[in-house]
């Protein structure tokens, strides 16, 4: 899969992700809410802006039978990395947006294999 389509595909399925966990956490009733939703969206995006480049990268390198467990590990990484960088775009403490980004990549990454099928 070219790189343009594999980020195209990783934000059209991990931003409605993020936007819904953290909608689903916020108060009801929550004035602002439609500002969150907003940012969270651009936090999204920025996050994966950060580490789906590297990340694209790295398993470009990785080859045969060392691919499945360098892919878990880089996964495993870019979900705390995201999680840690949503957290403090968005002035967030706790699990949540480690929640969000573990949810938000493993939707991504189905995707992406039903895609590649």
């Amino acid at each position: 899969m070219p790189y343009p389509l594999a980020l195209a595909l990783t934000l059209l399925v991990e931003v409605p992700v993020y936007v819904a966990a953290v909608a689903v956490a916020s108060p009801v009733g929550a004035p602002a809410a439609r500002t969150r939703a907003r940012r969270t969206a651009l936090a999204a995006v920025m996050v994966n802006c950060v580490t789906h480049p590297p990340l694209w990268w790295f398993l470009r390198q990785v080859h045969g039978a060392a691919y499945w467990p360098a892919f878990a590990v880089a996964e495993s990484a870019v979900c705390v990395i995201e999680g840690a960088l949503l957290g403090r775009l968005l002035r967030m403490r706790g699990p949540l947006p480690y929640a969000a980004s573990v949810a938000a990549n493993a939707a991504s990454v189905i995707a992406g294999l039903l895609v590649l099928g």
